[in-house]
């Protein structure tokens, strides 16, 4: 006897500055447990969620993406993600819950995702807890732009892995990367002037796939070029070449080599300041 599961789609946003991630640890808080501990509550049953892919210790995400499966129907999607947000502590926020193509897949169905890393040259109490201050005086962001160029483009990126990550390839697509300048929205509203006074800096990268911990070392590596203490050509000089290509049209592929890179890079910057900020599928 075979048993029909209805799937449903989860979007939420969480400050990871509580947990050691989203997946599930031994004897420690993470977003996957949280939530499907709530679930399980509301639903009567054990549920399981799949989220769009792990983050790190203290990493928050924005509109992340998870799903779960139910036997019987959700009789109002509503009612469920209010009912789910009143048992989240505040450091989780429900914004919706939907029903799902019985295919759909949180993880596997994913194209692109975005990651948001804030940085302040200033300091300042009010946004300390979710940006990294960084108040050497001499930042050159359009070197670390230049730099951030050479990430565009299929590459290897195991420069930047996580020593003793087990991910089966190292290969990444990377379609956007560079610095941006903004202005907290407090300190406008406070200041009553939008200029931004170029102290107040966002990275945005996305790509295909993440390794462990990339995003916090690319990060790194560009500050330390922004420093002056590495040449902003240097990033074409240790992402790898993708090994895996065929040598000629119609020959066999050959296996990526994995081999760890990861001293040829910077090091990596505070998982508080880093945002999983945006998950894209192909109906969007």
């Amino acid at each position: 006897m075979y048993l029909c599961f209805m799937r449903y789609k989860i979007t939420l946003s969480y400050d990871g500055s509580a947990f050691c991630g989203w997946q599930i640890q031994p004897d420690a808080p993470s977003v996957q447990a949280c939530l499907e501990k709530g679930l399980s509550t509301l639903l009567g049953g054990q549920t399981a969620v799949t989220g769009a892919g792990r983050t790190d210790t203290a990493v928050n995400a924005f509109s992340y993406v998870a799903h779960f499966d139910t036997v019987e129907p959700v009789a109002d999607c509503t009612e469920l993600a209010r009912r789910l947000n009143a048992l989240m502590p505040a450091s989780v926020a429900i914004h919706s819950v939907g029903p799902a193509g019985e295919e759909f897949h949180a993880r596997f169905d994913a194209l692109r995702r975005e990651y948001t890393y804030f940085l302040h040259r200033v300091k300042d109490p009010f946004i300390a807890g979710h940006s990294y201050f960084y108040g050497y005086p001499s930042l050159d962001f359009e070197a670390m732009n230049r730099a951030a160029a050479a990430l565009l483009g299929r590459h290897d990126f195991s420069c930047f892995e996580k020593t003793g990550a087990d991910s089966k390839t190292s290969v990444c697509t990377v379609y956007e990367a560079g610095w941006h300048s903004y202005e907290p929205s407090l300190n406008t509203i406070c200041s009553g002037s939008g200029a931004p006074s170029g102290q107040y800096w966002y990275f945005r990268i996305a790509a295909d796939r993440f390794l462990r911990n990339m995003v916090r070392a690319v990060v790194g590596t560009l500050l330390e070029i922004g420093r002056g203490k590495r040449d902003e050509g240097c990033i074409a000089g240790i992402v790898g070449p993708v090994l895996d290509e065929p040598a000629a049209a119609g020959a066999a592929a050959r296996p990526t080599a994995k081999v760890s890179r990861r001293s040829l890079a910077g090091e990596s910057v505070p998982g508080h300041a880093l945002f999983l900020s945006g998950v894209f599928y192909p109906e969007d």
